[in-house]
């Protein structure tokens, strides 16, 4: 047996140079069967492959490197389908995690410009003047 690090490190699958593959090479590619690409293609939307005119399933290299990562989860870290989703979405959508939720206005915030807005903004106006008037 060797090292914690020499069983981390997995030999890189080798992708033909192709702009397409069908379901077979890609199935073959990742040593699963194309029904399981197929019930894949339900379980994580990243997995979208284009269909031909025909309507044969043509994965781009970027959907078998996906494949390769979903097994890989599933296979060797053991994720579950629905923790493998979870995983991948929070990778591969970072910039997701900066957009903030939104602030939802409470009834104290909604009330103050409801119905005549009128007072609310002559408030307002009074604490600006007041603040000019003390950055003179």
């Amino acid at each position: 047996m060797g090292t914690n690090e020499e069983l981390l490190v997995q030999p890189v699958q080798e992708i033909p140079d192709k702009l397409y593959f069908r379901i077979g090479e890609v199935a073959k590619l990742a040593g699963i069967k194309p029904y399981v690409l197929r019930f894949w293609e339900t379980e994580f939307p990243g997995l979208g492959p284009k269909k031909s005119g025909t309507g044969h399933r043509l994965y781009r290299r970027k959907d078998v490197e996906l494949v390769l990562e979903i097994k890989r989860l599933l296979y060797e870290q053991r994720f579950t389908i629905e923790g493998a989703r979870k995983f991948l979405g929070s990778r591969l959508r970072p910039e997701l995690k900066a957009v903030p939720e939104p602030v939802k206005p409470k009834k104290a915030q909604g009330q103050l410009f409801a119905p005549d807005p009128a007072p609310a903004l002559e408030l307002v106006r009074k604490e600006l003047r007041a603040i000019a008037d003390m950055l003179k």
